[in-house]
Formats: structure tokens, sequence, C-alpha cells
């Protein structure tokens, strides 16, 4: 995974350049899903300062000012035009209901004239997301040629056939590649604009955001899509309780016997389970939680990294140094100096 907090077309902390807060503009179209559009709005709009003040703004705008229908029985007023992603640092594509008609222009893989102009109007280094099938927009502006993209998955083989130029991966919450993201469906866009506001401003910003709207404050763009699996009848122990125990012990070994034993399963049971419900094995889960932690102590103390290596259990600072750039593609001194503008002094060599 490449790193987080690349300073896509903003300032080291998130903001415009211009003095002003960070410009997320929001493109609805007809059809537009009210919860998609709120969440965006929601997500950003919470984001506060140490000092309480907003670190984003945050516009909707339409190919055509006005009332604009959404997939209920309410319409939308929106009071701007596609003008405003002229101006925008991030701009968000939520998914709409037409993406799942098979005549619409982008499920035939082009674009209106007018959502081509509108698109045009986005300045070079923009980051562009899409949420569910917003994806296919983006696909047929060509956005996505060559990089790795996901979707809802009942529209994945639609996406596939369409689009073979872009590397669909059906099995995760969120892409990031950089200036082009992507989120799954519904849920996950709150992933993705959590991860956003994580690379933006760091871990202690996004748990307050995910403290303030009650939702968990990360899940991996690597878990899993719940897609078509069976509910475990309700005698039947989940994984929960033995990760609930391990994330709060990561500074001590963990083995999967032990994790195991905690749900009273056998190695190979648990196993199977975990990787059911979480979409991956224990043992990288554990690593991720570890990278994570490291992560927040890395911005939020004043540890060293020989310290911070072994408060996340990876015991030693050349382990943490591993792992740590095998998931973010930076040395956690990079990391530090990147969020804290310390000149990155970890004590260890980082």
């Amino acid at each position: 995974m490449a790193m987080e907090c690349k300073d896509r077309a903003m300032g080291m902390n998130g903001e415009s350049g211009s003095g002003r807060p960070h410009r997320v503009a929001v493109l609805v179209r007809p059809g537009m899903l009210p919860i998609e559009v709120g969440i965006v709005h929601r997500i950003f709009g919470e984001a506060r300062s140490a000092s309480g003040e907003p670190l984003y703004e945050l516009v909707t705008c339409a190919l055509e000012p006005g009332e604009v229908s959404t997939d209920t029985d309410f319409t939308v007023n929106v009071a701007h035009g596609p003008e405003v992603l002229a101006t925008a640092d991030t701009v968000v594509l939520p998914a709409s209901s037409g993406d799942y008609d098979a005549g619409a222009e982008q499920r035939e893989g082009r674009l209106s004239p007018s959502m081509a102009d509108a698109l045009a109007r986005i300045r070079p280094g923009t980051r562009i997301a899409s949420i569910c099938t917003g994806a296919f927009v983006l696909a047929a502006a060509g956005l996505l040629d060559g990089r790795r993209a996901t979707t809802h998955w009942r529209s994945v083989d639609d996406f596939r056939r369409m689009f073979p130029q872009v590397e669909v991966d059906a099995e995760v919450l969120y892409t990031d590649e950089g200036e082009v993201l992507t989120a799954a469906g519904v849920a996950s866009g709150i992933d993705l604009c959590l991860h956003m506001v994580r690379g933006d401003h760091g871990a202690a910003v996004a748990n307050d955001v995910a403290r303030r709207t009650v939702v968990p404050p990360h899940r991996e763009g690597g878990q899993a899509q719940y897609v078509q699996r069976p509910v475990p009848e309700p005698q039947v122990s989940s994984t929960g309780v033995a990760r609930a125990w391990a994330l709060e012990h990561l500074d001590r070994p963990l083995s999967l016997r032990e994790l195991a034993a905690r749900e009273a399963m056998s190695v190979r049971t648990f196993t199977r389970r975990f990787r059911e419900e979480v979409g991956m094995s224990p043992v990288r889960w554990l690593t991720r939680q570890r990278v994570e932690r490291a992560r927040q102590l890395l911005e939020e103390s004043e540890l060293t990294v020989d310290r911070i290596a072994a408060e996340s259990g990876f015991g030693t600072a050349a382990s943490l140094r591993q792992h740590f750039q095998a998931a973010l593609g930076v040395s956690p001194r990079a990391y530090r100096a990147t969020f804290r503008g310390d000149g990155g002094s970890d004590g260890g060599g980082g």
C-alpha cells in the first residue's frame, strides 16, 4: 500500500494551499442516493482542527443547478453547477440509481457530453473519489485506466466486461491509487472518507470524526465486502471476542492457539471463521493492527521508535521499520516528520 499521507493537491495538513479549508465538491446526478451524499458531508464536515475550526469546505454541485431527483420520493435542490469543480481540491462522485440502467451512458463505456465537460473542469492533481457505482463514471472517463479500483459487488462482472483496462478488485471495501480512490458501496463510503481524513490530518482527527458520527474509526480497505455469505447460526461463536482481546494486548506476542482458545475453537476452525468474518487471515490482521497502533503512537506520542516497536508488538525497531515500510511505503521517521513537522527525530534511526 502506498503511503496514505501523500501531499495530494493540498498542503502538508490537508489545506488547499490558498489559506482556505480544503474544498470537497460532491458531484451529484439524477437518481442520487441521499445517504451517500450525506456520508461525504457528514464525515468531512465533522473534521475539526485542535482549535475547533473546520478542516474542509463542502459544496454540492450538479451538471445543471436546480432540483435533482433521488432514488427516493423527495428531490434535492442543488444550488451549484459544474463550474465549482474547477475550484475543488477533492471531488467525490456518489452513485446514482441510473447507474443500474443498462442503457445509461457510462454503462455503455462512454460519458454524456455534459458529464465529459464537467469532468474536464477538474484541475490536474485534484483528488477524485467515487462511491459504489460512481466508479463507472470514472472508468468511462479513463481515470481508472491501469489502476486498481472497486465497485459494488453486484456490478463487478459488468464493470470488468466494460472496462478491461481497469484492475478490478471485488474483494475490498475501497482502493487508494493516490489521486484516484474508489469505494465499494454505501457503508464503505464512510470508510473511504475516513481514510482520506486520516491521510490528510492523521489518526487523531479521523478517530474524533468517527466518535462524533458513532462509526468504527477504521476498517481496512482490504477488508472483504459482505457478499452472499450465509449468516452463522446464533449459537455459533464469532471471532469478535478474540479480536477485541487482541487489540488490548498488541504489545505482547499473540499466537493463533491463544486467540482460538478465547473463542473455545480449534486453530483450524478459528482461522476459517476469522477469514470469513474479516476477509483476511488472523496473522495479516494482527500485523495491520500493529501498524495502526504504531501510526497512532508516531503521530501522538514522544516515544522513540524502539519504544513504539515494543508497544505495538513488533518487538524491535528493525521489525517495525520493515512492516511499516511494507504497509505504507515510508519509514517511521518519515511518517512522523510528515504529520508532526518535527524533523523526524525518532530516537531510533528510523
